[in-house]
Formats: C-alpha cells, structure tokens, sequence
C-alpha cells in the first residue's frame, strides 16, 4: 500500500468513515467509546473493511475483540500494520 500506517493516519481514517455512520464530528476524539457514538458490531465490521481497504490490513472477529474507543481500533491497526 501507499498509504504510510500511522496511528494519525489510521485515526484520519476512522475519523471520516465514522462521520459517514452518521456520528456528529463535535464527538469525534481519539478516546471517545464505541458505545458513546452508538457504533455497533455491524458498524465496526464495517469499519474493519473500511480500514482493510485503506491500508491493506485485515481485522478479523478476534482482532476487532476488547475494542471499545477509537484509540484501541487506532492501535490494533498500527500494530497489525507492523
């Protein structure tokens, strides 16, 4: 992929496809809760895909387990990225 995996990358990314879910931008913070922004497991696969199309790395059901703020889901992605 092109695109270099940072964690302000991966959190730009994040960011612009939770904002398409339909979450107020104002809500938007590296430590904000999933549950806070009313994003559900059908959202997060989503944002699974979301994220594998972007930088090529693939989160699947025991990846995305224990992710619970925008910060976790951020770090997961560096991590696998590296």
């Amino acid at each position: 992929m092109s695109t270099t995996i940072t964690p302000e990358a991966v959190e730009k990314v994040v960011f612009s496809a939770l904002e398409s879910f339909g979450v107020e931008s104002e809500l938007l913070t590296i430590d904000a809760s999933f549950t806070a922004l009313d994003i559900d497991s059908l959202d997060l696969a989503e944002m699974a895909q979301v994220l594998d199309d972007e930088f090529g790395v693939e989160l699947r059901g025991d990846d995305v387990k224990g992710i619970e703020s925008v910060r976790d889901l951020v770090d997961r992605v560096v991590a696998k990225a590296g």
